[in-house]
């Protein structure tokens, strides 16, 4: 077996794969459709504040549930709530798919919608929280690799799926009716997720029965995740690096639907704007796939601390290229490597967090750490709301990124802070 290597004989590694991957190729699929339905129909032109209204829907239940993540993911046993979770989100996508077919945009669409990503957040939590149970402590870097990338990729092949399938559909009716078509498709995939998490058994990603809490406390799970990080320093700063990079990411995804929506192609064929902009997502796959493959070589090679610094730093020639030529093939080039950095960040840092957690405290540290992500995501897309103009053209926004990553690296990642400390007890 390869060093570092994560497959061997019974691992169930590759079950967890299985349903990780499947969920986020439906992730794609859905989140296609609900972009093309909300972003990119004819009679619905966004502005900076419209985008960055649906990416706050989207990412919303992402805070509101993981307060609550870790009340659940540390007391039942991970694998039924993963697998009644996908159960749950699949009817739900059948009620949205109803709502988009009759092309209602109210509140109703919105409460269904937070639901569907609230339950995505509580499965990915909970099959994080479990990796490290299946593989051995030196395959983390590997696995983590495999997980995120993985599923990166199959939001991204889900997405390409689904725009090529809706055009197809678009052809033989509404374009409400396709879109509502395509989120059915998307409900398959959730029910073959929850169908191969019956491979693992029950207690399988824990947690162990010695290690259930016997009280119940809600958001002072949070609290508690903090307290626990705040013994493992270098994962907390690490948690807030990949928060901020995770942030910047999501103004600049921002500022590239609206030039592709509304100035590398012409506004009035919003079909031209929904591939340009699908075509810069799959070039940023790429780079999450050369991010994470790259990983574990350099991991051994610079130690973890050093390569996520180095991770922060690489893309401020193309952020600052990009501010001042704001080219669709630049657009391109800074999506792959800002994907490829972020990519390499975040595989890293989450086997860093593994790695330094008890299992018995790894559903709380991973709430809050899913909480810091989304919450800097969040305010990614209200920077980028009140910095770009509607025409997506903008030499601020890049350039506040770089100033946040160059912060972030000099002064919450300097080596006389961020380093493998003894747990403080």
């Amino acid at each position: 077996m390869t060093k570092n290597w994560p497959f061997h004989p019974g691992s169930k590694l590759p079950h967890i794969l299985t349903v990780r991957w499947l969920g986020q190729v439906g992730d794609g699929i859905f989140q296609s459709s609900l972009a093309s339905f909300v972003l990119f129909s004819p009679e619905r032109q966004p502005n900076a504040v419209s985008a960055a209204t649906a990416f706050a829907v989207v990412l919303l239940p992402y805070s509101l549930v993981g307060p609550y993540a870790g009340i659940f993911l540390d007391r039942f046993s991970r694998q039924r709530i993963v697998l009644f979770s996908n159960l749950i989100r699949a009817v739900d996508l059948a009620l949205i798919a109803l709502l988009i077919k009759a092309g209602a945009t109210g509140v109703p669409l919105t409460l269904l919608v937070l639901v569907a990503f609230g339950i995505n957040r509580l499965i990915l939590a909970g099959l994080s929280a479990g990796l490290p149970l299946v593989v051995e402590k030196d395959e983390l870097i590997s696995a983590n690799a495999l997980a995120v990338t993985g599923g990166s990729i199959g939001v991204v092949i889900g997405g390409g799926v689904g725009i090529g399938i809706k055009k197809l559909f678009d052809h033989h009716g509404k374009s409400d009716l396709s879109d509502a078509k395509v989120i059915l498709i998307a409900m398959v995939f959730y029910l073959l997720s929850s169908y191969f998490t019956r491979r693992l058994s029950r207690g399988e990603i824990g947690p162990a029965e010695h290690e259930i809490p016997t009280e119940v406390r809600g958001v002072r799970e949070l609290q508690e995740g903090l307290r626990i990080l705040r013994n493992h320093p270098d994962a907390l700063r690490g948690i807030f690096s990949t928060a901020i990079q995770r942030g910047g990411l999501t103004g600049l995804t921002l500022m590239g639907l609206l030039l592709e929506r509304n100035t590398f192609n012409p506004p009035s064929n919003p079909d031209a704007g929904l591939a340009g902009f699908a075509y810069a997502l799959a070039i940023a796959g790429v780079g999450f796939g050369v991010g994470s493959f790259i990983t574990p070589f350099f991991v051994n090679y610079f130690g973890r601390h050093r390569w996520i610094r180095v991770m922060m730093i690489a893309p401020f020639p193309f952020l600052i290229l990009f501010a001042f030529l704001p080219q669709e093939w630049l657009l391109l080039t800074t999506a792959f490597f800002i994907a490829t950095c972020g990519q390499a960040v975040k595989v890293t840092n989450d086997a860093l967090v593994q790695s330094q957690i008890a299992d018995e405290f790894r559903g709380r540290v991973f709430a809050f750490y899913d909480v810091a992500v989304n919450g800097l995501i969040v305010l990614g897309a209200i920077v980028a709301a009140l910095i770009l103009p509607k025409s997506g053209k903008s030499a601020e926004l890049p350039l506040f990124t770089t100033l946040a990553f160059a912060t972030t690296t000099f002064v919450l990642l300097r080596t006389s802070k961020f380093f493998i400390a003894r747990p403080r007890e």
